[in-house]
């Protein structure tokens, strides 16, 4: 949909907030906390953005971009190219990291712009009245996003800033963090890969699997002793098809080569528009949108990234 963008605003150095309203000025979809959506930038480049604004706010979506320095144009173009007035072409929202209606307890662990989509949570909690905590890990106060925000009623009461905690001295915060909840809490984390490790490892001395929730940025590198990029074969069940997928080929490409238009996003494993059900075969799963119990149970496939252990892979398409 076309949206306009009404209001921009320089959170930090290098995140800008973004509210965008419905060019026909019709109400928005509704849409849960952890929520993202498809932004296709000035020059064309698309994007996956969580929504960090009030839920139940139907006639605007707010998203805050980093510029980044290695910016592939995404990131830079929204920074660059985009005033109040702008048009934007954004997607639909998708989720993949909701909040679980039967905690009674929630834990939120932020560090840098992965405070976004938790953003959304702390909005929905409070409104409900929710008990949880907000700990939002930062170099400093000038890199916090929307910290004059969440410094202020009706947030203030619920969140804790972390500045300047050192690698080594992040596993005695996080225990401390942790402890300070009940252990029926589920814990929600999104930030740097290396800080979500910790998080989950933390999390998961005292918590089972089912309450640990994350939000990646990127797929994970394949691990050592995966099926590695070598060829394989994926059949489609509706027409009995059998397609090689060369070394070096995804899967999605393949069945496009062959008339089969698969609707992706992110090509990166991480939006979830591509996952199809799969019939037969052992998959390689190299996405971060399958949780592990998903991929444990082999009955789907994000088709951008993943790849396979076995020889074949069938498809239900």
């Amino acid at each position: 949909m076309k949206m306009i963008v009404e209001k921009i605003v320089d959170e930090t150095a290098d995140v800008r907030s973004f509210r965008l309203v419905r060019a026909d000025g019709a109400p928005l979809e509704a849409y849960e906390p952890g929520a993202h959506v498809d932004v296709t930038a000035p020059g064309g480049i698309t994007r996956q953005y969580s929504l960090c604004g009030a839920p139940d706010d139907d006639r605007a979506y707010t998203i805050a971009v980093k510029k980044e320095p290695q910016s592939r144009g995404g990131s830079r173009a929204l920074h660059e190219a985009v005033a109040v007035g702008s048009e934007l072409e954004v997607g639909q929202p998708r989720n993949l990291f909701a909040l679980d209606p039967a905690a009674t307890e929630h834990v939120l662990f932020a560090a840098g712009i992965g405070i976004t989509p938790l953003l959304a949570m702390a909005y929905r909690l409070v409104a409900r009245g929710h008990a949880f905590t907000l700990h939002y890990f930062v170099r400093g106060p000038e890199y916090a996003a929307f910290a004059d925000l969440l410094a202020a009623p009706p947030f203030a009461h619920h969140v804790r800033f972390h500045y300047g905690v050192e690698r080594d001295s992040m596993p005695r915060y996080l225990e401390a963090c942790m402890n300070a909840a009940s252990h029926d809490a589920h814990v929600y984390t999104c930030g740097p890969a290396p800080f979500m490790e910790a998080v989950v490892a933390c999390a998961g001395r005292s918590r089972r699997e089912e309450a640990i929730h994350l939000e990646h940025f990127q797929a994970a590198a394949p691990a050592a002793g995966d099926a590695g990029d070598g060829a394989f074969e994926v059949a489609i069940a509706s027409s009995g098809q059998v397609l090689p997928v060369p070394a070096g080929s995804t899967i999605v490409d393949v069945l496009a080569s062959a008339g089969i238009v698969i609707d992706t996003s992110c090509r990166e494993g991480i939006c979830g528009t591509c996952v199809v059900p799969l019939l037969d075969g052992t998959p390689d799963h190299r996405d971060n949108c399958l949780s592990k119990k998903e991929k444990a149970a082999n009955d789907q496939i994000c088709l951008c990234v993943s790849r396979a252990c076995s020889a074949r892979l069938v498809l239900d398409l």
